[in-house]
């Protein structure tokens, strides 16, 4: 989808790299500068999985001569993505105001977890702290536990790196029709709170509230995890009324009162309590053939692992092995494109290729 698109990704750790590996899929070439130490060697790190299908080229960002290539490379780009600390490509020389006065339809991708601005913008941080002063933490969870959300899934992954891809593609398109750059700053802090905007659009509603537990989603028996005999989980977000209605017809439960109003917050917190106990008494498996093709909204909580197995996920091929690691495959999924399977390559494999595509107008192909 993306064929004839070169985008440079800097190394960095978190989401820059997920965006680079997304960018191969989609079909661009993507030329990724590993580290070099100061004997002028690749940097030793054990190769990543995010690297599949990209070139490598190894540079001391500290040697002149090396920053003069990754300038050659970027004014040969049409995009690059950098994940470092703001200020740190300008001290190097590889500034966006530099590198677009260099190639004018350049899309400059950044991405950080506090933005480019802002008090926190060079201050540490990690997934974890950004989604919390976004508010994106605040509805994670039962009322009477700790928030807790999926590991760098809202934070570094969907507030980071598919933002960060969004402006990147959207800068492409505009450099298409006007040959005018533009510079994608892609804050987590500000992508996490973006998508809070689904959940928001409830308050007109009336349900969402700010108290943990009183929301439409994050309190009722109806959209949680229960555990089951065998210590393992199951989902229900059964929402709608006739999804709900389905619900308890497989468990019998229509002409029990404590379910029959379900949007009644007064009734959620011992119809909550009879759930666990109800879903407690029996395996997972056991729940699962009793859900079995309905609309009751109800699911395993699988790992990855365990989901190889599912029927549906083994139907769709999501999870496989690739360069001995499971990996999701590609998605979005095309009618008129399937992303090759690739490689992982070596620190400073492609240097050459690199090196000639920098000087000339070939590509950086093997």
């Amino acid at each position: 989808m993306l064929h004839g698109i070169t985008i440079v990704e800097f190394e960095a750790l978190g989401p820059a790299p997920f965006a680079g590996r997304m960018f191969t899929e989609l079909g661009a070439q993507v030329v990724v500068v590993h580290r070099r130490d100061e004997n002028h060697s690749p940097a030793k790190s054990a190769q990543s999985p995010l690297d599949a299908g990209k070139r490598s080229i190894a540079l001391n960002l500290k040697h002149p001569n090396d920053i003069e290539i990754a300038k050659n490379l970027v004014a040969k780009a049409d995009a690059i993505i950098e994940g470092f600390r703001p200020g740190v490509m300008e001290k190097l020389g590889l500034g966006p105001e530099e590198m677009l006065a260099e190639n004018p339809a350049l899309v400059y991708g950044r991405i950080t977890g506090w933005g480019q601005t802002g008090p926190l913008a060079r201050l540490a941080g990690h997934d974890l702290n950004y989604i919390s002063l976004s508010g994106a933490l605040h509805y994670a969870g039962l009322p009477e536990d700790i928030p807790q959300t999926p590991a760098t899934l809202v934070g570094d992954i969907g507030g980071g790196a598919l933002y960060l891809i969004a402006g990147v593609m959207s800068g492409l398109i505009h450099a298409m029709k006007t040959g005018r750059g533009t510079v994608v700053d892609a804050a987590i802090v500000d992508g996490s709170a973006h998508m809070m905007n689904l959940l928001m659009s409830l308050q007109a509603a009336g349900a969402l509230s700010d108290t943990r537990g009183q929301s439409m989603l994050d309190g009722p028996h109806w959209s949680r995890v229960y555990r089951c005999q065998d210590d393992r989980f199951i989902s229900v977000q059964c929402i709608e009324p006739k999804f709900y209605r389905e619900f308890l017809d497989r468990l019998h439960l229509t002409t029990d009162p404590i379910f029959a109003n379900q949007y009644d917050r007064a009734t959620w917190k011992p119809a909550a309590a009879y759930l666990e106990q109800k879903f407690a008494q029996s395996s997972q498996d056991h729940w699962v053939e009793l859900f079995d093709e309905s609309d009751a909204c109800v699911a395993p909580v699988l790992s990855p692992q365990d989901a190889k197995s599912a029927d549906h996920i083994r139907h769709r091929k999501i999870w496989q092995d690739e360069n001995g690691v499971t990996l999701a495959a590609p998605a979005p999924r095309f009618s008129t494109y399937s992303p090759p399977r690739a490689s992982i390559p070596e620190r400073d494999a492609d240097r050459a290729a690199i090196l000639a595509w920098a000087n000339n107008d070939q590509g950086p192909k093997k």
